[in-house]
Parts: structure tokens; sequence; C-alpha cells
């Protein structure tokens, strides 16, 4: 019986659905890819994701994992193929789900506030999105990846953020290159890999699709 691998997605720049698709990509997992209207769910994801009613969903020969992050460990445990996206130290593994953590629970809340707020809590959000990126820094250290040598859990965690950092920079009037250079060379190391640069949205297209959102929401 042949293998059955979904994706369901909700459109091209979820940052959470790049992570999905990298890290098959880098596992080398054919997929069907379903890309759901999220203003008319279809029946597929209301089945397989009936409790939130979110994506990215993977549906895998029938049973849904939820939750990007989830998502990736699953891929890592189920197609264990040429390179691990977790370290095998039990400690390592718990720090690398802290930072992916970390980076969920600080990057869109801030990078929407930049794109969207002004004045005061548009500076707040800049500085504390730097500082964020800082932190980062530190803990890539003088390692090429998060993940050391190679590509891993905590970089696929991250790098789909990166397509918005021109939306972030531009509506900020600010450059993360400046404020924090070595984690903008790490973004490029990334892009030299393929799986990441097959998998991440244009930057440009990215930024055109935030102004339309700003548009039709009535922010200037």
């Amino acid at each position: 019986m042949a293998e059955e691998v979904i994706l369901l997605d909700d459109f091209w720049s979820s940052m959470f659905g790049m992570r999905c698709r990298i890290a098959l990509a880098e596992k080398g997992v054919k997929y069907e890819y379903k890309e759901e209207d999220l203003r008319k769910k279809s029946d597929l994801l209301l089945q397989m994701n009936p409790i939130h009613k979110k994506i990215p969903v993977l549906v895998h020969n029938g049973r849904p994992v939820c939750e990007s992050l989830v998502i990736l460990q699953y891929i890592d445990e189920t197609w264990p193929g040429k390179c691990s996206l977790l370290p095998s130290d039990p400690y390592q593994r718990a720090q690398a789900r802290f930072w992916a953590d970390y980076v969920d629970k600080k990057f869109s809340d801030l990078g929407r506030k930049i794109c969207t707020a002004k004045g005061e809590e548009q500076e707040v959000a800049k500085k504390e999105l730097i500082d964020s990126l800082k932190l980062l820094e530190g803990e890539l250290g003088d390692k090429p990846f998060f993940g050391g040598e190679m590509l891993g859990f905590v970089d696929l965690a991250i790098v789909p953020f990166y397509t918005y950092f021109l939306a972030y920079e531009t509506c900020g009037n600010f450059s993360i290159e400046v404020e924090c250079p070595n984690f903008i060379a790490w973004t490029k190391r990334c892009l030299e890999i393929e799986s990441v640069s097959k998998s991440l949205a244009d930057p440009q297209k990215v930024y055109g699709f935030v102004l339309h959102l700003k548009k039709v929401n009535g922010i200037e």
C-alpha cells in the first residue's frame, strides 16, 4: 500500500506552513499540498483538526498531526532519512524545543505590531524584536546553524520569519542587518540550502501582501 502524505495549509505566505515544507523537503518525503481557504474551511480540515480548525495539518495515511512544531518533530521521527532535525541528547532536544517555542511566543506578535502600530507602540515592538534577535545570536554563537554543523529543528522554526523581515524593516524604518549582522549571515547560510530556498516565499511578495492587508484594514 502506497504511503499517503498530505499537507493542509492556508496560504503561500504562512511561515508555519513553510516550516513543514522545508522539513518534508529535507527528508525527501513526497506529499500532496492542499491549500485551504480559512474563510470557508473544507470538510477535510474540519475532520482533521476539529479542535482548533487551523492549519497547517499534516495528514499521514489518514491520521492528522496538528501544530507546526509538533509536525516538525513528527516528520523527524517518522522519516529518519539522511538527517535528524532534533539532537539525540535529551537535554539538547529540550533546549531546541525551548528556543522554537520562544520564537513562536515572540515573533508573530512583534511583527504584527511593527507593521500595524505607530509611535511608541511600534518603537517598543522594534526594540523587543531586535533584543530577541540578539538573544538568538548569542545562542547561535560561532556555530553555522542552531543545529550545529547541519540545519536543525530551531533553524526550521526561525528561518520562515525571514520572509517577513523586509515588511518589518520597511514599515518600521529600521535595518535588521545593521542591528543583528550575525543573524542575517545565518539566514544567508540557510538560503544556500535548496530545501530552504525552494520552500520560502519571496520577501518582496510578502511585503506586497502586508501592504494589501494594511490597505484592506484601513491602516496607513
